[in-house]
């Protein structure tokens, strides 16, 4: 036997170098969104998020770290601080604020002319409508700024 006659063991096809060692594709398959790179397909979460509609405009979806000057007002009603007020108490932001009233993220109360006020409280470094000013005055309440 000379070298002439010796031959591989197996038929393996030939070996062309591109990219791993499966060969011509190596694995990704002919052509198509998969087989290019980076070709994932679109997560579907991503379509449910651009669907969902969005606040359009300057400052309105800014938090309050970017818009700091931002005057945030809250509204609570007469009939609220009839209902967790004493005669005599005094319905500042902090008071309300520890009552559960107002929502510690807000910078200022309006107290609107909702329901009855049937107390003497005491207003201080809130504001309040011209309604509601003429009921607390009947009920007997003082307003200062």
């Amino acid at each position: 036997m000379g070298l002439h006659n010796l031959q591989p063991n197996n038929d393996s096809k030939k070996r062309v170098g591109r990219g791993g060692k499966r060969g011509k594709t190596s694995g990704a398959g002919m052509k198509g969104q998969k087989a290019r790179a980076g070709g994932t397909p679109r997560p579907a979460i991503r379509d449910v998020i651009k669907k969902i509609p969005k606040l359009r405009g300057h400052g309105v979806n800014r938090a309050r770290t970017i818009n700091p000057g931002q005057r945030l007002t809250q509204a609570i009603s007469l009939d609220a601080i009839s209902k967790n007020f004493e005669a005599g108490e005094v319905v500042s932001p902090a008071t309300l604020t520890g009552k559960g009233l107002m929502d510690r993220n807000m910078n200022l109360v309006t107290i609107v002319a909702n329901g009855d006020l049937d107390k003497a409280v005491v207003f201080t470094d809130v504001r309040l409508t011209k309604g509601a000013t003429d009921k607390a005055t009947k009920a007997g309440a003082t307003i200062s700024k």
